[in-house]
């Protein structure tokens, strides 16, 4: 069985958040979900020309005075088929986690300690900063989106980071004092 490009159904999904153009899925993309899924700014377009050859999207184009013309992108039936269908199949692959943190801790007798301690202490200040991002935009979903139907499940995954990252920094702190 071929492998699905997963970024088509992210775009896909986007689209159906009312993210309707290149730059809206755009920045929903930079807002939320590179938290947890990377699709490059070169990616959206060639993808939004393939849902719409596929039958997946419509495109609208939208003529601006002094400005290129606007493309507006809206799911078909199709498309929303696509995506409910692409949702409720299993998993196709366990994400597997690469740590450049834990191979060069799996490898730390070969350095100082200090030096370890010292990246680990790095780590747990890139943590701080995502989890002060991950509460910022629970506020904003809370404050702005609430209303939203997808506000419950953004809230979830937004969880998901916001655990992850407390963990990971509960786990440095233990283990920069384990190395002090």
């Amino acid at each position: 069985m071929a492998k699905l490009n997963h970024s088509k159904y992210a775009i896909l999904g986007l689209l159906s958040t009312s993210c309707n153009t290149g730059y809206q899925i755009k920045q929903m993309m930079d807002n939320s979900l590179n938290h947890f899924w990377k699709i490059s700014y070169g990616q959206i377009y060639p993808t939004l020309k393939t849902l719409v050859e596929e039958g997946l999207a419509i495109v609208q184009v939208i003529p601006q005075d002094g400005k290129p013309d606007k493309k507006e992108y809206y799911l078909t039936s199709k498309g929303e088929e696509a995506l409910r269908v692409w949702l409720s199949s299993p998993l196709e692959e366990i994400p597997f986690y690469k740590s450049e943190v834990l191979l060069k801790l799996f490898f730390g007798r070969h350095q100082d300690d200090t030096k370890t301690i010292l990246y680990l202490k790095e780590y747990l200040e890139v943590l701080h900063e995502k989890l002060t991002t991950y509460l910022e935009i629970e506020n904003l979903i809370r404050t702005h989106s609430q209303d939203k139907a997808d506000a419950k499940y953004w809230l979830i995954t937004l969880d998901y980071g916001k655990r992850i990252a407390s963990t990971e920094m509960e786990w440095c702190k233990d283990t920069i004092k384990l190395m002090e």
